[in-house]
């Protein structure tokens, strides 16, 4: 009772719904300097990652900031292993940007977690082991079209997930035009199902938020009801009521 020990320890609980894979955030991981340098060198081919056009560096925003645009839904997440995501990364970051720093667009228009997305954990580990100036220069991360459960679980588990510095620096962006607050037209390409679903969620608000309000289109269908009484020979509803 009255003795402790002095050694630290520390407890992780995770939400097992989410399926998240926790055995980053379990086991003490290092940043080796020399995985850096692996990907900076690397002879590695990747001009199959380059033809899907999912991380491209593209102008600048208002601020000056460069923009590396990602297009969410142009990632095939099954076939590409988080390690060699990492790599592509690191060599684009190293290869194509200029000095100074740099924002992310990151369009999350239509993305399916099976078909498009590495997952957080592995989004974690990658930004984690990006060289310290590197983050530092990462100035914004504009988030456009954020379903309702990535706000759910960015505002719940945010800033588990992510590092405090990362965390910070995200900004939702539910409209196109609120982007344009930011960015001038022109400084980075919006492909065109983009521009679609931003124009269906400009008159469909609520699709937002993960709610269709009339999903059959009922309310585009000719009217079919019609109103008692109208008849030639009048309804007496006394008649009715004494039969």
């Amino acid at each position: 009772m009255g003795s402790s020990s002095s050694d630290d320890f520390s407890v992780v609980v995770l939400a097992s719904d989410l399926g998240i894979d926790a055995r980053p955030f379990l086991t003490h991981q290092e940043e080796p300097e020399e995985d850096w340098h692996d990907c900076v060198v690397s002879d590695e081919d990747f001009s199959d990652l380059e033809s899907l056009q999912f991380f491209r560096l593209e102008g600048s925003d208002k601020s000056g900031n460069r923009i590396f645009r990602i297009v969410g839904k142009y990632f095939p997440a099954p076939v590409v292993s988080g390690e060699r995501l990492k790599k592509y990364i690191f060599h684009k970051i190293i290869n194509e940007l200029p000095e100074g720093p740099f924002c992310i667009v990151y369009m999350h228009t239509n993305v399916q977690r099976e078909d498009n997305s590495p997952g957080v954990t592995i989004m974690r580990w990658i930004y984690e082991e990006l060289p310290s100036n590197i983050k530092d220069r990462l100035q914004v991360m504009y988030f456009i079209h954020p379903g309702l459960l990535s706000r759910l679980v960015f505002a719940s588990l945010g800033r588990f997930f992510l590092s405090g510095g990362l965390y910070w620096k995200l900004k939702y962006v539910s409209r196109l035009q609120y982007l344009w607050n930011d960015i001038k037209k022109g400084e980075v390409e919006i492909p065109e199902f983009v521009q679609s679903h931003d124009d269906i969620l400009e008159h469909r608000p609520l699709t937002d938020y993960g709610i269709e309000p009339d999903p059959l289109r009922l309310a585009e269908m000719p009217s079919m009801s019609y109103s008692f009484g109208k008849y030639d020979g009048s309804w007496d509803s006394r008649k009715f009521m004494t039969e």
